[in-house]
């Protein structure tokens, strides 16, 4: 019989697995939580802060050059398929502010792999 303190092999243990509170497809996904105890002794539980990632970690497929009117879920949805996942082109944009990336008629943005993701331009 194995001691209830002993770790058995290839057996994973309570707490060892990180839950995942957002899908894969959110920028969110794997984020860690912490939690903060107020005086009263409430605790708070949040979100840890995520970095914006250094856009020379996307691989580059194509730019787009913004027109008039032209919104970011919508070039979006028409690169990558989903127009919730503006935050990727906000992200390969290197963009905190992912409205700024559509303010300027004729900027060019980065449309990418996710990050990480190699590949080949135009592809």
């Amino acid at each position: 019989m194995i001691d209830s303190m002993q770790v058995m092999p290839g057996v994973i243990q309570p707490g060892s697995l990180k839950a995942n509170l957002f899908p894969i497809t959110s920028r969110y996904y794997g984020l860690d939580t912490a939690t903060l105890k107020t005086p009263t002794g409430t605790p708070i539980v949040y979100l840890r802060r995520r970095f914006v990632p250094s856009p020379e970690r996307f691989a580059l497929l194509q730019e787009h050059t913004v027109t008039e009117g032209e919104r970011l879920d919508n070039i979006t949805a028409q690169y990558l398929g989903d127009p919730e996942q503006f935050w990727r082109v906000a992200d390969a944009n290197n963009a905190m502010n992912p409205s700024e990336l559509t303010e300027t008629i004729g900027r060019k943005l980065r449309i990418t792999l996710p990050e990480g993701i190699p590949g080949q331009p135009y592809a």
